[in-house]
């Protein structure tokens, strides 16, 4: 199973504004561990074609921080499963995540994107 967590290469959280993310960390897990992992730029994509890019890669969830109504519907019509409202270290997210342990927060939303 291939993840991506929107990530700050910074610091090597997970970065909190899904729309404005400029790389993503990309995980294979197998048997509940991480085989591997990369750290991709977002193909010059932005908000709506950021869900549609991550599936063309193979990705099946998204690990995430917060995210408008608008990044709501184009993650779900790119058929991908969202982990939002995560914090803290992205290997840590992707390491609960392989083990079932990660628990998402589906109330984290950006409302300051009234055109969303």
């Amino acid at each position: 199973m291939k993840i991506a967590v929107t990530y700050e290469k910074e610091s090597g959280n997970v970065f909190q504004h899904f729309g404005k993310t400029q790389y993503f960390k990309i995980y294979q897990i197998e048997d509940g561990k991480i085989v591997s992992s990369e750290v991709i730029d977002n193909g010059g994509n932005g908000h709506h074609a950021l869900p549609p890019y991550l599936k063309s890669l193979g990705v099946e969830t998204l690990i995430l921080g917060n995210r408008g109504q608008g990044a709501v519907d184009a993650i779900a019509a790119a058929g991908l499963k969202e982990m939002p409202g995560i914090t803290g270290s992205a290997d840590d997210a992707a390491e609960l995540f392989a083990k079932g342990e990660l628990k998402p927060n589906f109330a984290a939303k950006c409302d300051h994107h009234h055109h969303e």
